[in-house]
């Protein structure tokens, strides 16, 4: 403790105050801590700023003085490049004045008259500590392309906004780029950024209309904290147009997230539950804008159930495997190829709970990788028992998610895997999402090229669902196309989509790739798709995904059938 005094003793605090009695007691409070000037006015202390602002640790500053008052020493100290970084505590009676001076620069209140001593020490100690903190860090203050507020200057400052204006109703909002990597991939960093400094500008513009702060907190988000509007459609459609003005050729799409004030509500919590609405309309382009709600809040504890429950659903084996048929539709009649393990919780609470629900949630949070591992192992145990049973092995795929080509022990995990049961590499197919190739590239395409170097095949799954598809399959190392079911599902109204299935077809069959087309209900989606050359069909028309048990049951007709195909053969 005799230290921490010794160190603060040698900090120098300036301490401004045209009342004597004032500064007499702000003395004798920090006095014993610091080493303290004074001045009488606001003259007298940019005198004493500008001789010691390399000595200076902050400044207590009264607003209303003679000479010189408080809102000149703001607007100078943060007009000079080498003074504005000094943090000012504002001492104030007058609360209307508090945002004002917030606004001008100040960094604290203390408030007239005096607290208790304690108290005045601990935030003026709080207030250096975070000064000096924040010194490797001044400089970027702005974020250097959109020029708004870096995302630690901007969570402190609307802190500070929340805890001395509780009151002031400001909402948080959450913009987001839609595939703003793929935009960066197709057409360029430079590009990247001009898009990046064009949202910039016109959220600035936007805050000289309205009071409010922003921010670029990562690549692709931006964070507003502002007045309440009346119409967040209008503010998004204002900021999409000015892209659509930027960039008529190529397709930049925004997304927004908003959460309404709410009394004590911190702005963490807020810009928390926006960011979770800007998730809840990604890939949306007919309704980008998502406002939280109560039932988001019902939906935001599910998930927060749902990752409590994760470790305990594993060890239980809540989780199953269902596994979907695919078709060799070359053949007449269509013959079971091969499948697609999925997966189901039946929460013994919940009930059943949609992949749907839980994949997004946890591929977000960043525990996909123990579900996938789970389904590793039973596809594979399973492949192993109906081999031992019936004397096939039937090749099932299974998901690689991005989280998983980022470990390192990938390539052994997934070895030890074929070999623990009797497999060989061929028999475990490996669905990568197209998304996941834009993402770090050229680490995941090195994984990728090892995992085909030893034997697994490559499929590479929503073909077509994203921006980079025609632009990155020279170099993608895959065996398998699955087209996305958006492209199946108008193949019999639609001349258009028709045209599009054939042409992903064509590319496929030029690469020698085989394509597996998702999503096939009907007889006349499937005769198309045939006529095509469509190789592979997996889809309701054949089956929906079946537990083990169930789809056992369908293995054993095909291998009947199978049989009696032989048999006549030889005949």
């Amino acid at each position: 403790m005799l230290q921490s005094v010794q160190i603060q003793r040698s900090k120098l605090v300036l301490v401004v105050d045209d009342q004597e009695l004032n500064r007499d007691v702000l003395g004798m409070i920090l006095e014993d801590n610091y080493r303290v000037l004074y001045a009488e006015n606001g003259q007298e202390a940019m005198e004493i700023i500008r001789a010691r602002s390399s000595e200076l640790s902050a400044v207590l500053l009264d607003l209303m003085m003679p000479v010189m008052n408080g809102y000149e020493v703001l607007e100078a100290v943060k007009s000079d490049e080498d003074l504005k970084h000094l943090p000012i505590i504002v001492l104030t009676a007058d609360k209307s004045a508090e945002l004002k001076a917030l606004q001008m620069g100040a960094v604290d209140f203390v408030t007239k008259p005096f607290d208790i001593p304690e108290v005045i020490l601990t935030r003026v100690a709080r207030i250096i500590e975070l000064s000096e903190g924040r010194q490797l860090i001044s400089a970027a203050e702005y974020d250097r392309l959109s020029m708004l507020y870096t995302r630690n200057f901007f969570f402190e400052y609307a802190n500070r906004l929340h805890l001395y204006h509780p009151d002031q109703k400001l909402d948080a909002i959450v913009l987001d780029i839609e595939m703003f990597h793929s935009i960066n991939a197709l057409n360029g960093r430079e590009f990247g950024d001009d898009v990046l400094r064009t949202i910039g500008d016109e959220i600035r513009g936007f805050l000289q209309e309205v009071f409010g702060i922003a921010s670029r907190v990562e690549a692709d988000r931006f964070d507003i904290y502002c007045e309440h509007q009346e119409d967040y459609r209008a503010l998004l459609q204002r900021f999409q147009d000015r892209l659509n003005r930027y960039s008529s050729k190529v397709s930049i799409h925004l997304r927004m997230g908003v959460a309404q004030w709410q009394e004590g509500a911190e702005p963490v919590l807020l810009f928390d539950r926006a960011r979770a609405a800007s998730g809840m309309v990604r890939g949306d382009f007919q309704n980008p804008l998502m406002i939280y709600d109560e039932e988001m809040r019902k939906r935001e504890l599910l998930n927060q159930r749902l990752l409590n429950d994760l470790r305990d659903a594993i060890k239980e084996k809540q989780f199953k495997v269902y596994y979907q048929p695919k078709y060799d539709v070359q053949r007449e009649p269509p013959r079971l190829s091969s499948a697609e393990a999925l997966i189901r919780w039946q929460h013994p609470e919940l009930g059943l709970i949609s992949p749907g629900v839980f994949i997004p949630l946890f591929e977000g949070n960043g525990l996909i990788s123990m579900v996938d591992s789970f389904v590793w192992d039973e596809a594979a145990r399973q492949i192993a028992a109906w081999h031992r049973k019936y004397g096939v092995k039937l090749p099932v795929s299974v998901n690689l998610s991005r989280a998983d080509v980022f470990d390192p022990t990938l390539v052994e995990r997934l070895t030890r895997l074929v070999h623990d049961n009797g497999l060989e590499y061929q028999d475990i197919k490996l669905e990568v999402t197209e998304s996941a190739y834009t993402d770090n590239a050229t680490q995941l395409l090195d994984v990728i090229h090892t995992l085909r170097e030893i034997g697994f095949q490559i499929e590479m799954d929503d073909f077509g669902s994203g921006y980079s598809s025609l632009n990155m399959l020279s170099s993608m190392p895959i065996d398998v196309l699955k087209m996305d079911m958006k492209f199946v599902r108008n193949i019999d109204k639609s001349e258009i989509d028709l045209r599009l299935v054939k042409l992903i077809l064509d590319i496929a069959k030029y690469l020698k790739l085989n394509v597996v087309a998702e999503g096939v209900e009907t007889e006349g989606q499937l005769a198309l798709l045939r006529d095509s050359g469509c190789d592979l069909v997996q889809g309701f028309f054949f089956s929906r995904p079946l537990p083990a048990e169930e789809f056992e049951k369908l293995l054993v007709r095909e291998i009947e059938v199978e049989r009696r195909l032989a048999k006549n053969d030889a005949v």
